[in-house]
């Protein structure tokens, strides 16, 4: 994968519930990570005193993370509605010669800030909320 404009990383979410996606409004920035916790299986018996982890084990979580200007628009307004109604939509991220990931996340923060003589900025943060899947572009 060569270099990408950053901008074309995107963060969609499903308004309606009827699979139709849209991209977020007014974010600048994008992020999202993947975990998977460890199961630690070492013993006395593990050659060479080496950590033995169990294959297959453990609890996997993505997270997702945006920040930029508010806008008023309807992807804003269903940000809000989720994070206050504690719903776990599908989203999708749209990651550039990689691929889409898709499935439920929480909201799990939204932030506002805004100074002075500049604009209103939002930051989200979102949590795996159950089994994501992945299509390579």
């Amino acid at each position: 994968m060569g270099a990408q404009n950053g901008k074309d990383l995107l963060i969609k979410v499903d308004l309606t519930g009827d699979g139709q996606f849209e991209t977020v409004a007014g974010l600048r920035a994008t992020r999202i990570s993947f975990n998977a916790e460890t199961v630690d299986v070492t013993s006395l018996e593990s050659q060479g005193g080496w950590r033995e982890l169990l294959s297959g084990a453990g609890v996997k979580a993505a997270s997702i993370s945006g920040s930029g200007v508010f806008k008023d628009a309807s992807t804003d307004e269903r940000a809000r509605q989720i994070f206050f109604d504690g719903e776990t939509p599908d989203f999708q991220v749209i990651i550039p010669d990689f691929g889409t990931v898709e499935g439920p996340f929480q909201i799990a923060a939204i932030e506002y800030a805004g100074s002075h003589n500049g604009e209103a900025t939002y930051e989200l943060s979102l949590s795996s909320a159950g089994v994501l899947t992945f299509v390579a572009a």
